[in-house]
């Protein structure tokens, strides 16, 4: 018996051979053109009279560029990937295919850069699909009110300043105040809940990078996230087209009707590196040296954040962008510009932070416009009471700065707020389950808690969340019944702690 074997070079040739039976001669007109000068990650390059804004250019060398700036007589272009032979005299030509990122499950548990190459030694798999990394927003008839929570695990989060899956909440502090763990813990929070996770890493430092990576993988987080990096060393190009990266790989699995988080890391570092190309550019600087159109570019970005309707698949994606601010300052104008597209904003403020209140979310300055739609009737009812006594404590704790005398009413009101602050505190990347939520609010609204010391807090609710996780109790059961079990396992707790 004779077997005949089809080697890789026969295959190829009856390709070969196909093309050229079919080949028909023809004019080709193709513009090309020149570069003037290269530096700083910018290519001014002469000639290719059609180009448009956005399109990819090709070099001769291999480098790779996307236009930026037109002007009468050269195009500025931004370079995506340089290489040394990349000088002046290189002949450039037009890319036919616009900018674009594979999307898709292949993606998960991967770390891209914002080109869709892999940067973790690994070959990504064919994707399916391609999206682009600049497209329009979807339509007013194309969205959905925000109607379901995105829960972080966050005490003070889930509970007076919530988030809804499709909103866009900004993240604002000083550096070193706990911005990223937030977002790191609103990842974290997500496994087992569907909802597929986009981190987008913007002008950071190689530890940063790694450090993060680490803790997703160590907490299991990084079997449904998606890491998009562009790190300080990249091309300021690739910075900027970072978290537009990031939008689209999320945008891929929203059109397949799934839940999304996408965080960008931070956008006041992509905003330095727009004025950066910028200002390489030529383009004339405004406000803070920045160009005029920096609010235009972020607008573009979040407005691609949102919930859509049953008809166009039903999925959601929710943004959580990052901005780092001066000596408190959110009156400057990157801040302020973000605080007017988003929907809310959890501040971070240093004197909590340095007072040991963590995360060091200011309550008094945050703010989320919708995400109270999306919570759960229950959360909502316990946390508005909750919230109401925060807030008078808040007000009332200045007075005892002073030493004055006070009322057994306000005594009781000031020593409840402490119980509260107390409670509210929580460590880095230990995200809580929603029922332990519901289960020390309707403890503290009901008293349960006045008699104990602020100190004793702490054991109280390691007692209450390991008693609720085997309780078997949802937030649809019954408030009586919640009471009822709060009341015999603190109750418990008192008499073990009475025992000799």
């Amino acid at each position: 018996m004779t077997v005949e074997a089809t080697s890789p070079t026969s295959g190829l040739l009856e390709r070969q051979a196909a093309w050229l039976k079919h080949y028909r001669p023809g004019l080709r007109i193709t513009e090309q053109g020149v570069v003037v000068s290269v530096g700083d990650g910018i290519a001014w390059i002469t000639g290719l009279p059609s180009v448009g804004m956005e399109e990819t250019l090709l070099f001769e060398d291999g480098s790779r560029a996307m236009v930026f700036d037109l002007t009468e007589e050269l195009v500025g272009a931004v370079l995506l990937h340089e290489t040394d032979q990349l000088t002046a005299g290189t002949a450039v030509c037009l890319s036919p295919r616009m900018l674009s990122i594979p999307v898709g499950d292949q993606l998960l548990g991967r770390i891209i850069d914002p080109l869709g190459n892999s940067l973790d030694g690994r070959k990504i798999p064919e994707a399916a699909a391609w999206l682009p990394l600049e497209r329009r927003s979807p339509t007013i008839v194309m969205r959905d009110f925000i109607r379901e929570p995105l829960y972080t695990g966050i005490k003070v989060i889930d509970t007076i300043v919530p988030i809804g899956k499709g909103q866009r909440q900004l993240l604002i502090g000083d550096e070193g105040l706990g911005r990223s763990s937030v977002a790191l813990d609103t990842v974290i929070n997500q496994q087992g809940k569907e909802v597929y996770c986009v981190y987008v890493l913007i002008g950071q430092k190689r530890s940063t990078v790694v450090n993060t990576i680490e803790t997703l993988r160590s907490y299991g987080a990084l079997n449904y996230t998606t890491v998009v990096v562009a790190e300080a060393t990249a091309l300021p190009g690739l910075q900027h087209l970072a978290p537009f990266a990031g939008c689209a790989v999320a945008e891929g699995w929203m059109q397949q009707g799934k839940d999304t988080l996408v965080v960008y890391d931070d956008l006041a570092t992509h905003a330095k590196t727009y004025r950066e190309l910028s200002l390489l550019l030529r383009r004339p600087p405004g406000r803070e040296a920045y160009p005029g159109d920096i609010f235009s570019v972020h607008a573009r970005l979040l407005e691609r954040a949102t919930c859509l309707n049953a008809a166009h698949g039903g999925g959601s994606m929710t943004a959580l962008p990052i901005v780092e601010t001066k000596q408190g300052e959110i009156a400057a104008y990157i801040p302020t510009n973000l605080i007017s597209i988003t929907d809310g904003q959890l501040y971070l403020d240093r004197s909590l932070f340095a007072a040991g209140f963590r995360p060091a979310i200011d309550i008094t300055r945050s703010v989320s416009r919708i995400g109270g739609k999306a919570q759960h009737p229950c959360i909502k009812d316990e946390a508005g009471r909750m919230k109401l006594d925060y807030l008078q404590f808040l007000e009332l704790e200045i007075f005892t700065r002073f030493g004055a005398s006070l009322e057994a009413s306000m005594e009781a009101a000031i020593q409840r707020g402490r119980i509260l602050r107390e409670i509210l505190k929580q460590d880095r990347l230990t995200p809580l389950p929603v029922e332990f939520q519901m289960a020390w609010m309707v403890a503290f609204n009901d008293g349960l808690f006045d008699k104990s010391k602020p100190e004793d807090i702490p054991a109280r609710l390691t007692m209450l969340e390991e008693r609720t996780r085997r309780s078997g109790l949802s937030l649809s059961s019954p408030r009586k019944q919640w009471v009822k079990a709060l009341t015999d396992w603190l109750s418990d707790q008192n008499r073990e702690q009475r025992r000799p």
